[in-house]
């Protein structure tokens, strides 16, 4: 499993790439969720979410002949971004497979960073086998979106920066999926800072990570219906591992609370994040944390908006 020092090496490897994101804080904000809120805006990533870090630390830490293959992954959004242009500023081919019902705004992203793209049906077993095909097609190197040691190290320097940003915090709060982004920042926060807190912040409708600490048995997803679409992948055993040993709760959010705190973002902090991002900003509230000094990984911004005339 990865530890700190990983993640500290991910962070110099990274560093020519990615953007050392701001801390940004709000009086109103405070008020509302009754702590000393520090928002780290990973929405202000490249690719407009904190997944460009895992992926470039994996498409950087090839070797030049597994690099020379390219490199594949299934995903739905950020992971996609983020993966074509890693592998784009590495100059390797991309290769994405994703679900046929993906919003054009997201597929042409992908396109635009330079990735092809196999289309699949909507169902996991769909993306599986596109992927099989696609890899053993291409001979791509998988990087896959959270189950992997060198994203999940690379996802953690979100964290290593808000620690040295912000020195003193007493808990730090993450959203979590599959996981990667908790797994890196659990073990980035208290590789520096053992006595901070942490805690993932999970939709109700998507609650195996919670129902996974609470038993101590890593729970099989249910079928997620929650607007926080980057949250709707279930814990793998690596993730899960790291996750008991290093977070202390997951608190699940309602949908309605993650919809107030979206909107509490984007109108107090002026800043445009997406549902996933706001299930940790909606967690801090629902925890009752009692003025603490609260880190909150803003993980991303790539949120559609109906425009007139755009297509789906």
């Amino acid at each position: 499993m990865p530890d700190i020092d990983d993640v500290r090496a991910a962070a110099a490897r990274i560093a020519p790439f990615v953007h050392h994101t701001p801390v940004l804080t709000s009086t109103s904000l405070d008020e509302w969720l009754g702590v000393h809120a520090f928002l780290k805006a990973e929405h202000l990533q490249r690719t407009g979410a904190f997944k460009y870090r895992g992926a470039t630390n994996a498409v950087q830490s090839l070797t030049a002949t597994q690099a020379a293959r390219g490199v594949a992954a299934h995903s739905s959004g950020n992971h996609a971004a983020a993966l074509a242009l890693a592998a784009r500023t590495r100059g390797i081919p991309g290769y994405v497979v994703m679900p046929d019902t993906v919003p054009a705004v997201k597929r042409d992203a992908v396109v635009a960073f330079g990735a092809t793209i196999t289309p699949c049906e909507n169902t996991p077993e769909s993306r599986a086998e596109t992927l099989a095909e696609v890899v053993e097609r291409t001979g791509a190197v998988e990087i896959h979106p959270f189950d992997n040691d060198q994203v999940i190290a690379g996802a953690g320097t979100a964290a290593l920066e808000l620690m040295e940003q912000i020195p003193g915090l007493d808990i730090v709060i993450a959203p979590v999926g599959g996981g990667g982004l908790l797994s890196g920042t659990s073990i980035a926060v208290h590789g520096v800072s053992p006595e901070t807190r942490v805690l993932g912040g999970e939709p109700l409708r998507a609650d195996d990570a919670a129902r996974s600490l609470a038993t101590g048995t890593l729970q099989p997803p249910l079928p997620p219906t929650t607007i926080a679409d980057g949250l709707l992948t279930g814990l793998s055993e690596r993730t899960f591992t790291i996750l008991r040993e290093h977070v202390e709760q997951v608190v699940t959010v309602t949908e309605e609370d993650i919809v107030a705190a979206m909107l509490m973002i984007w109108e107090r902090a002026k800043q445009v994040i997406e549902p996933s991002a706001a299930v940790a900003v909606a967690a801090t509230r629902a925890a009752h944390l009692g003025g603490a000094r609260v880190g909150i990984i803003l993980s991303g911004g790539n949120v559609s908006f109906p425009v007139a005339g755009r297509p789906a």
